[in-house]
């Protein structure tokens, strides 16, 4: 790979972020500071993991709403969860 480890790490800190996985985001962020990277920088990361992921839900939200799908309520009253209940 031809990225020095600090930019890698800031990188896999806003994906941690989008992926919304607390140990990932635990992981890079010390690899992050690290490599040299300073607070204010993986800061920056987080955010921009944050606008990602928010339009990237807002996205999913359009494109499920155009789906021919059974109303929510009706999915909640007929869904078994894997717990047996």
């Amino acid at each position: 790979m031809a990225l020095d480890n600090r930019t890698g790490s800031l990188i896999a800190v806003g994906a941690s972020i989008t992926a919304s996985c607390q140990p990932c985001l635990e992981i890079n962020r010390t690899r992050a500071l690290r490599a040299g990277a300073d607070a204010q920088e993986v800061a920056d990361a987080i955010e921009i993991g944050r606008k990602v992921r928010a339009g990237a839900a807002s996205k999913m939200d359009s494109f499920a709403a155009t789906l021919n799908v059974p109303s929510a309520s009706a999915a909640v009253a007929n869904a078994k969860c894997g717990c047996g209940s």
